[in-house]
């Protein structure tokens, strides 16, 4: 049976791709992304069109996940119009490349606004209406950068997904009793079929820029290429779409806890495996293991 589903930042990349995947699968969707009347209005109207074309149920809803009021306001919308709210898919964020003493406490907390609160905004939006049906899935888009291969010039980006996998896991524990599912797809480094690297940012501050361009000569340029260098050529970004589908279409009470999509293979998954398997025995071992599972899945 088709469920409603709620994605954020998916004007582009896998928000976008994970969309389409979805309403294709037959699903009701709504891509949701900022300023949808101005600089996103072409990305509705190429959902509208996809939709038309593709006859699936495929919406676009305006959200800014850096406003608790639209973040809000997105999901009355889609409560009014769909009556019912079953997934949230949080995959809104953003990328800066640079030396890491070049950006100012300012810009980490940013890239820590869009990527960590960002989620917390949609959650305390959408979060009561799924604590009251008692069931629904939180999935959250993560990054093998929280546990894997860590290449230098994107830590503000790695330490926000941290900080996001981090709220991930604990809210999984939070809300089991509600019947509400927690599965974090983890996709490795993409550099091509998203916008991450084409559009992240940069330090304003440029002083300190010389100092590290005397002893890494070219490297800000060369990380992207290094890491499109590593996968393979026939691993496109929709593996992750495809990834986010087969997770929303598993029943209830048998969708895994996490899902890497890294044909790089940067480590993510093997040090993910150990982490997950700690919580869980010292979940057990405190007497809380059936914090593991959601209570009483239902479709």
């Amino acid at each position: 049976m088709g469920k409603t589903i709620v994605i954020t930042g998916a004007g582009s990349g896998f928000g976008a791709l994970a969309a389409r995947a979805l309403a294709d699968a037959g699903h009701t969707v709504y891509a949701a992304m900022r300023d949808t009347a101005g600089r996103n209005a072409s990305r509705v109207a190429e959902a509208e069109a996809y939709a038309a074309e593709q006859q699936v149920d495929l919406r676009t809803v305006e959200l800014d996940v850096l406003s608790q009021e639209s973040a809000d306001a997105a999901v009355a919308r889609v409560l009014s119009e769909a009556g019912t709210l079953d997934v949230v898919v949080h995959n809104a964020g953003h990328m800066v490349t640079g030396p890491t003493e070049a950006f100012t406490p300012e810009e980490l907390a940013a890239v820590y606004d869009t990527n960590v609160l960002g989620t917390q905004r949609v959650n305390r939006a959408a979060l009561p209406h799924l604590r009251a049906q008692e069931h629904g899935l939180v999935l959250w888009i993560g990054s093998t950068s929280t546990r894997g291969g860590t290449p230098p010039y994107l830590a503000p980006y790695f330490a926000a997904k941290a900080a996001m996998d981090a709220l991930a896991v604990s809210y999984a524990a939070e809300l089991a009793r509600f019947g509400i599912e927690t599965t974090i797809v983890v996709p490795g480094a993409f550099t091509s079929g998203t916008n991450h690297f084409a559009t992240g940012g940069h330090p304003a501050e440029q002083a300190v820029l010389p100092a590290y361009e005397e002893r890494y000569a070219g490297l800000m340029d060369q990380v992207a290429q290094r890491l499109a260098a590593l996968a393979p050529a026939d691993a496109p970004a929709s593996l992750v779409a495809d990834a986010i589908v087969e997770v929303v279409d598993t029943p209830p009470g048998e969708r895994p806890f996490r899902v890497h999509v890294d044909p790089a293979n940067d480590g993510s998954e093997e040090v993910s495996r150990v982490a997950d398997r700690i919580r869980a025995e010292f979940l057990t071992r405190i007497g809380l293991d059936d914090l593991l599972a959601p209570h009483g899945a239902t479709a």
